[in-house]
C-alpha cells in the first residue's frame, strides 16, 4: 500500500472528513481492520487565510511547497492539497516535489466527464469562483463552469468561512444554498460542484435538484485508488 500525504488544516473540519473517507474506502476495499497509510500535516489555517486575504499567493505557494517536501521526505508516495482554493498554487507545489500531486480539479472534472456533464454550477470560496484557475482547468476537459451572481458568491463565501470552517451548520444557510442552485438550474446548469471541501458538511450531493459532485469525496477516492492501484482515473485518462 502506498502512503498518502495530506496537506490539511484548511480547514481542519474538512481534513477530518478526508481522513474518515480515505480510511473507510481502504477498509471497504481490503476488509477486516485495514486502514490507510496516511501522513497528515495540518497547517495553521489562519496563517493561510491571512495570505489569501492579502493576495500573497506566492508566499502561500512557498508555504505549501515546504509542507509537501516534508511529506515526501517522510515517505509519502503522493500528496493531496485538502482544499480547492489552494489548488490556485497546485502547479508550484507539484514542481517542488518528485511524487504525484493528485489534483482535485482534474479528478472532479474526470468524474463529471464520465457522467456527461458539461455546464456545472461551482459552489466554492470567492477565490475559487473568481480567480479563473478552476474554470480554466475545467475548460481543458470540455467543461464550462458556471458561478453564482455576485451577491450569491458573497453568500456562499460567507457560509464557508464564517460558518462551516468554524464548525457551524445552519439550516437557513442550507436553504439559501439550495436557492442559489435553483437559480443556476433555471439558467441551464446541468450539475453542481461542491467545490469547497467544507460544503459537503451542509449539502448532500445526492439530495439536490441537480446531480451533485462532492469534490472532497472524489479527491479522497482518487487518493485511495493511487494507494491501492497505483493510478487515479484522471491520470489514467491522461495516459490514454
Amino acid at each position: 500500500m502506498r502512503k498518502i500525504g495530506l496537506i490539511g488544516g484548511m480547514s481542519f473540519e474538512s481534513s477530518a472528513v478526508y481522513y474518515r473517507m480515505v480510511n473507510e474506502a481502504v477498509r471497504s476495499r481490503l476488509g477486516g481492520l485495514h486502514s490507510a497509510e496516511v501522513l497528515l500535516h495540518s497547517v495553521d489555517f489562519q496563517s493561510i487565510v491571512d495570505l489569501q486575504m492579502a493576495g500573497r499567493w506566492a508566499d502561500a505557494a512557498k508555504r505549501l511547497a515546504d509542507v509537501a517536501r516534508g511529506l515526501e521526505a517522510a515517505g509519502a508516495d503522493c500528496v493531496l492539497i485538502c482544499t480547492n482554493t489552494m489548488h490556485l498554487v497546485a502547479e508550484e507545489v507539484q514542481a517542488a516535489i518528485g511524487v504525484p500531486l493528485i489534483n482535485i480539479i482534474d479528478e472532479t472534472a474526470q468524474a463529471m466527464t464520465a457522467a456527461g456533464i458539461r455546464r456545472p454550477l461551482l459552489l466554492a470560496t470567492r477565490y475559487t469562483m473568481e480567480h479563473g484557475f478552476y474554470a480554466d482547468r475545467m475548460a481543458g476537459f470540455g467543461i464550462e463552469v458556471m458561478v453564482p451572481a455576485a451577491e450569491d458568491r458573497t453568500l456562499v463565501h460567507d457560509v464557508i468561512f464564517k460558518e462551516l470552517c468554524a464548525g457551524h451548520v445552519h439550516d437557513t444557510s442550507r436553504g439559501a444554498l439550495h436557492a442559489v442552485i435553483a437559480k443556476a438550474k433555471a439558467d441551464g446548469a446541468d450539475a453542481v460542484i461542491l467545490g469547497c471541501t467544507e460544503i459537503c458538511l451542509i449539502l448532500d450531493p445526492n439530495a439536490l435538484t441537480l446531480p451533485g459532485f462532492d469534490s472532497t469525496a472524489i479527491h479522497a477516492k482518487a487518493a485511495v485508488a493511487f494507494a491501492l492501484d497505483g493510478a487515479t482515473e484522471a491520470a489514467s485518462k491522461k495516459a490514454a
